[in-house]
């Protein structure tokens, strides 16, 4: 009996492959446990289709990433935070801050969480900050702290 692997199963094979296994195998185990297809050209079709669909919907994230990266890249950001008497900041300017910021400024919107401080942000000056956009995509963000009384 031939299968389409729906997921991994070990010993077995990957999801994707179309493996020949016993006939009691297949339908007690992988059919009636969800791991497998009967391997007919209707499922393998409508695999190949699901795939090609998949694939041409993670190109248009990916280049829609790249834009937004395009687009945080050029950008500088500034943000201002209350300043001590000694001429440092009022606590430190956190990845909620600079997100809410590139929202408000820019018009796009980054989940804070996707934002990486390499340190904590305690002084004026202009820092750097590296963005995830998801599919393996990164952006370099300048944010230039300002310190206000």
């Amino acid at each position: 009996m031939k299968v389409l692997l729906i997921k991994d199963v070990k010993g077995t094979g990957k999801a994707g492959e179309v493996k020949e296994v016993k006939d009691g195998y297949g339908k007690n185990f992988l059919i009636a446990k969800g791991f497998a297809l009967h391997a007919t050209q209707e499922v393998l079709d409508n695999y190949k289709e699901e795939q090609r669909l998949k694939a041409e919907q993670e190109a248009k994230e990916v280049a829609i990433a790249e834009e937004v990266a395009q687009k945080i890249d050029s950008t500088k950001l500034t943000i201002k935070h209350k300043i001590g008497a000694n001429g440092n900041l009022i606590g430190s300017v956190t990845n909620k801050e600079i997100s809410e910021a590139l929202k408000e400024q820019f018009d796009i919107e980054l989940d804070r969480k996707a934002i990486t401080l390499r340190d904590k942000i305690k002084s004026t000056g202009i820092f750097e900050v590296d963005c995830k956009l998801g599919h393996s995509v990164h952006a370099v963000l300048k944010v230039d702290i300002i310190g206000e009384e």
